[in-house]
C-alpha cells in the first residue's frame, strides 16, 4: 500500500512539473509588443461623410491588466472611444465610453461595427478604399501606440 502511494505521489509532482513549464500557465507576455492589433479597419461612407470609424481586434500580451483610455488621430477634429447603447425604448444609440475599455491580461477586445469602436469626427478628409490612417491608442499603463488602419469603405 505504501508503494502505490509513492508512486501515486511521483505522478502527481511530475503532472505538475510538466504542467507548470508547458502547460498554459497564465497569459502571453511579449514586452516587445504589449498590445498586438488585427484585423484593423476604417470606414466613412461616402466623399461627403463628416465622420468615420475604426475597428480592430486587440490582444493584451503586456502581462497585466489595463485600460484603452483613448485614441487620436490626425484624420479628424475629434477621435472617441463608442460604443452602441439601447435606450429605453429600444432604440440603439452611440454613446462616448466612459472610464475606457478594459482589457485583461491575455484577453482581447473586438472593437466592430454595433458595438465598441474608435470614432473619428469632423473628418479631415476623405477616407478613400486603400489609404491607411494612424491611429493612437492610448493605454492606462502601457501608454501610446500607433496602429496603421487600412481604409476598406466595403466592409
Amino acid at each position: 500500500m505504501r508503494i502505490i502511494a509513492v508512486l501515486g505521489a511521483i505522478v502527481i509532482a511530475i503532472a505538475l512539473v510538466v504542467f507548470l513549464f508547458f502547460g498554459k500557465g497564465g497569459p502571453v507576455v511579449n514586452a516587445d509588443e504589449p498590445f498586438k492589433v488585427e484585423a484593423s479597419y476604417a470606414r466613412a461612407v461616402g466623399a461627403s461623410a463628416m465622420a468615420g470609424a475604426a475597428f480592430m481586434q486587440i490582444t493584451n500580451q503586456s502581462g497585466q491588466d489595463d485600460v484603452l483610455v483613448a485614441a487620436k488621430t490626425d484624420a479628424s477634429a475629434m477621435t472617441e472611444l463608442h460604443t452602441h447603447i439601447e435606450d429605453g425604448d429600444g432604440v440603439m444609440m452611440m454613446r462616448q465610453i466612459k472610464g475606457g475599455i478594459k482589457l485583461p491580461a491575455g484577453e482581447t477586445a473586438i472593437l466592430k461595427r454595433g458595438g465598441d469602436h474608435v470614432m473619428l469626427m469632423g473628418l479631415n478628409d476623405s477616407l478613400d478604399n486603400g489609404e491607411v490612417v494612424k491611429i493612437t491608442l492610448t493605454f492606462e499603463k502601457a501608454g501610446d501606440i500607433v496602429v496603421d488602419v487600412p481604409v476598406d469603405n466595403e466592409k
